[in-house]
């Protein structure tokens, strides 16, 4: 075998949370040694294909829109929607660091680097009952997520002076060393040459990702009283498999809230997959009907996106067949429908401000053409009765009756016959309220019949839960240093964004307000480099 890699610092995994940490490392004057799974045009993870939301607490941004918050709006907020539990004392540590430091440490800091956000503000996750965000807090960065990965590696080329960086991609981790009782480095694949090689330093750090690219791993720690689908989409990364986690564990680490995850409930399959399962999420529209596998409306309480996903997935999850319809026309699909992540938001990933204002306010009539085309999951008709068909034909069954999607379009429609001031749907009700505020006002349709004329043609989508993202991960401490099962640090072990569960092994709870993710990436690895840096 060849002599150790040394360094002073060893980060394993080049997703966001990994290179922000080497970021901070290299500037503190650090060697660091950066080995990631994936190939070098895959360096960054999944934020680089990631939308770029972030949910941040009394930026400049929300007080020139006149949104008033605060930390402390912000706490009651994430306690009360993430359900945290008394014994969660980690992660409401996590929870008020976060709501305290996302101004400085992760809005400024982006600012500095030369990013953008979007000058709108955006109301998600508000809750069933408004116990979600009370206020406006989803910021997108200009440029999506892809922008922030890259420049985020650009900095960290930036900060390497003097030739302390190695970088190595297609490595794949598989065994850590221990030295005196400390964590001292790790053994690693090249998975080109299955070369096996020795990384020595007295700070690893892991940036590993989650648990949800395996189903596997998914379905083993699913909470056993939560309705499990009998088929997900994958919308994580097939490396995101939870082995380094349990290989910490066999060292006395600690896994807290695997079952915790934040998964979509409409997903459907990648036209061009990047992997087996590859899922892509909808973010599903409001003003569509959401339909069971025999074209009825789900209810009794309509399912509405932005206001609790957890309770979508759950909802989604108990169905008796592992897939739902949405039910919408041409008019709501070109206002509403998008799908999450930088791939399918090209004007501002490619940051086409013109363009992006046409298609807010025209519609985005290219996107669904290219899914038409694209995507079979995905179908248009004339007519309901065509429509129908075609869904029986995808599900390969003659679940749909055409008198049944007749009529439930014509029940929701019977809503407009009777005048505004008789209306009674909560589905409507729950789009009038999102269209009270500006920024969603411009993306939802004002409430109309499906049938409107000159609104069609008609639209069917058939989705699934497509798994995402792990809420719980290794224990870490607000330096984010693995902790035991006794709760004392691991020397020489650090754990960063959402192989942490963004902090703490969960601080998300049973929730996320949305947009804690990337935040959480960064204010993980900035604590962790800040430790390493002062006790090394």
């Amino acid at each position: 075998m060849q002599h150790p890699i040394e360094s002073d610092v060893l980060v394993i995994g080049g997703g966001l949370a990994g290179i922000v940490t080497a970021i901070e490392c290299l500037r503190a004057g650090k060697r660091v040694t950066l080995v990631d799974r994936d190939t070098p045009e895959r360096l960054g993870g999944l934020a680089l294909w990631a939308f770029g939301g972030m949910a941040l607490v009394d930026t400049p941004l929300q007080r020139r829109m006149r949104v008033k918050d605060s930390p402390e709006i912000a706490m009651a907020d994430w306690m009360r929607f993430g359900e945290l539990a008394e014994e969660d004392v980690i992660p409401r540590q996590w929870a008020q660091y976060y709501v305290e430091n996302s101004r400085e440490q992760v809005y400024d800091w982006v600012i500095d680097h030369g990013l953008k956000f979007m000058p709108a503000v955006n109301w998600v996750e508000r809750g069933m009952q408004g116990d979600g965000n009370t206020v406006p807090r989803y910021h997108v960065v200009w440029g999506t997520s892809r922008q922030l990965t890259r420049r985020m590696i650009e900095a960290v080329h930036n900060a390497n002076t003097g030739g302390r960086l190695t970088l190595l991609s297609s490595h794949r981790i598989v065994s850590l060393d221990t030295q005196n009782g400390m964590v001292s480095g790790a053994v690693g694949i090249n998975e080109g040459t299955g070369q096996e090689v020795r990384f020595s330093a007295p700070a690893v750090v892991l940036a590993m990702g989650g648990i949800n690219g395996s189903h596997e791993e998914t379905r083993a720690n699913w909470v056993k009283t939560r309705p499990m689908p009998a088929t997900m989409l994958n919308g994580a990364h097939p490396f995101a498999d939870g082995k380094l986690h349990h290989l910490v564990a066999g060292l006395g680490g600690n896994i807290t809230h695997a079952g915790e995850m934040w998964n979509y409930a409409a997903g459907f399959p990648h036209p061009q997959p990047h992997f087996e399962g590859h899922g892509l999420s909808a973010i599903p529209c409001k003003s569509a009907l959401w339909l069971n596998h025999r074209g009825e409306r789900i209810g009794p309480q309509p399912l509405v996106t932005g206001f609790d996903t957890h309770d979508l997935c759950q909802r989604v999850a108990a169905q008796a067949m592992p897939y739902t319809w949405q039910l919408l026309n041409w008019r709501i699909a070109v206002k509403e429908f998008a799908i999450s992540g930088a791939e399918h938001n090209q004007r501002i990933r490619d940051m086409q401000f013109a363009l992006f204002l046409k298609e807010t306010l025209l519609g985005n009539h290219r996107l669904i053409k290219q899914m038409a085309a694209e995507s079979k999951h995905f179908l248009v008709d004339d007519t309901l009765a065509g429509l129908c068909s075609k869904m029986n034909a995808l599900a390969g069954t003659a679940d749909v009756k055409p008198a049944v999607l007749q009529a439930t379009a014509d029940a929701f429609d019977a809503n407009f016959s009777r005048g505004d001031s008789v209306v009674n749907d909560d589905q409507i009700r729950r789009i009038e309220h999102a269209r009270h505020w500006g920024p969603d006002k411009l993306r939802t349709c004002k409430p109309a019949p499906l049938q409107k004329p000159g609104a069609g043609p008609f639209i069917a989508i058939q989705m699934q839960l497509v798994t995402r993202k792990s809420l719980g991960g290794l224990q870490t401490d607000l330096q984010s240093r693995v902790l035991n099962g006794a709760g004392q640090p691991m020397a020489g072990l650090y754990c960063v964004g959402e192989a942490a569960g963004f902090g703490g092994g969960g601080a998300s709870g049973k929730r996320s307000l949305e947009g804690t993710f990337l935040p959480g990436c960064i204010l993980t690895a900035r604590a962790a480099a800040r430790s390493i840096t002062r006790s090394n």
